[in-house]
């Protein structure tokens, strides 16, 4: 099988982590013992720290990296360059699951801080990730006319709902950073719950979908 095929980028969020009873740390071990190669991207350098020692503590096989390690997230001026994907590879070849701080690479000398969203998408595109999920505690997007969740949204429409001011802000940077990893050659991007048991493993390996999917035409020029 195609390594990008099996690999996916998860941007865990803050209600994930604290949710009692998670099964997410379980799941990326799971994963990562079937051969998958998921990459997750921390709220935060606290919880990424917090992400690799729970799961070392059942599975010793989690990296913690910053987006200066190995100049992999260059930033300037508030935008992400050209990802270098050299380290990160080489740790999903050897069966580690890397968890990325959501910093960048600044070229002044300090590292810079970058929206979690952001690091997920510019990851994902620059590795041809088959999935990339980000989590969020309202599940999805809800239609505002009938309040039922919106299943299945193409990249165009996921950039208009991402300009839509009434939703929360945060929701409206996951739809815009998996409208833009599609575009950008992700196979498809889910915002759902991380919350649900299982999560990352009924997104990677069933059928069955949570949450809103972006998925359709890519632009990968």
């Amino acid at each position: 099988m195609d390594l990008n095929r099996r690999t996916m980028v998860i941007r865990v969020d803050e209600a994930t982590l604290g949710a009692e009873g998670s099964t997410f740390f379980g799941d990326l071990v799971f994963l990562g013992n079937l051969g998958m190669r998921p990459v997750v991207v921390a709220p935060t350098q606290d919880a990424a720290r917090a992400v690799v020692r729970s799961m070392n503590r059942s599975g010793d096989a989690a990296v913690g990296l910053s987006g200066a390690d190995a100049g992999m997230i260059p930033t300037a001026g508030g935008e992400i360059g050209n990802v270098g994907t050299k380290l990160l590879r080489t740790l999903l070849d050897a069966g580690f699951v890397p968890v990325i701080e959501p910093t960048g690479f600044g070229f002044t000398g300090t590292d810079v801080a970058v929206a979690a969203d952001d690091v997920a998408q510019a990851l994902a595109s620059a590795v041809g990730a088959a999935r990339a999920i980000f989590f969020h505690d309202q599940g999805g997007v809800i239609d505002a006319k009938t309040r039922l969740l919106v299943e299945q949204l193409t990249p165009a429409e996921a950039l208009e709902v991402a300009d839509d001011r009434s939703l929360a802000s945060d929701l409206r940077a996951a739809v815009r950073a998996a409208a833009l990893g599609v575009r950008g050659g992700v196979g498809a991007a889910q915002i759902c719950d991380g919350r649900v048991a299982h999560a990352a493993i009924v997104e990677f390996l069933t059928s069955r979908h949570l949450g809103t999917q972006v998925a359709g035409t890519v632009y990968t020029g």
